[in-house]
């Protein structure tokens, strides 16, 4: 069924589901997981990458995380960790997947926990796409996946030369395959940002 559904995860914070169209039941497609910021949920960022995700046929999931934020921003990697294996679970059961095409992605802690999962899990994830993150805490890392972060440099929330500006260097600096584009603009996730960050993934 195409379309955006609940993931259907259980009662309560759960998440979304969204199936472009083109996406066809026994081709493997791409996948994006698409992580939200804090005090927010799945309902905030979807919005944000589904006109992207059906002109390229990506699979996007959209969880919510289990409190107000990444559990790792709180207290250490925990329930979300195993909310996103279950998430992973259900996915690969029901569509067909290309693994060599599995992008996680988020905004603000969002891009943050992405960042995180990302470095360490390489072998899983292909792409990291980290919208305005505000740092990267790896417990360990990985294979090397392509990182795109692109930072407003207005960003009155998590400033640009601390956070994105800082993370991107350092992730360079050892070798990682980043694109980095900073824009003139806040705490914001601009349309053609997230065009970017698609035709990366895409790439």
């Amino acid at each position: 069924m195409h379309g955006t559904r609940r993931l259907g995860l259980g009662a309560g914070r759960d998440g979304l589901m969204h199936v472009p169209a083109a996406v066809a039941p026994d081709t493997p497609a791409p996948l994006l997981i698409m992580l939200h910021g804090a005090g927010a949920s799945a309902s905030n960022v979807m919005p944000l990458v589904t006109d992207a995700a059906d002109t390229h046929a990506v699979l996007v999931a959209a969880p919510d995380a289990r409190g107000s934020t990444w559990d790792i921003i709180q207290h250490g990697y925990g329930p979300d960790v195993g909310f996103l294996d279950r998430m992973l679970d259900r996915i690969f059961d029901a569509y067909a997947i290309d693994p060599a095409r599995i992008a996680i992605a988020g905004f603000s802690d969002g891009a943050s926990y992405a960042l995180s999962l990302g470095l360490g899990n390489g072998a899983l994830f292909s792409d990291i796409l980290a919208l305005s993150p505000g740092f990267a805490a790896p417990s360990r890392t990985e294979e090397r996946p392509r990182i795109f972060i692109a930072h407003g440099r207005e960003d009155p929330v998590l400033p640009f030369a601390r956070c994105g500006d800082r993370i991107a260097a350092a992730l360079i600096q050892s070798g990682y395959d980043v694109a980095y584009r900073p824009f003139s603009g806040g705490h914001i996730v601009p349309a053609e940002i997230v065009a970017m960050a698609f035709a990366r993934f895409m790439s």
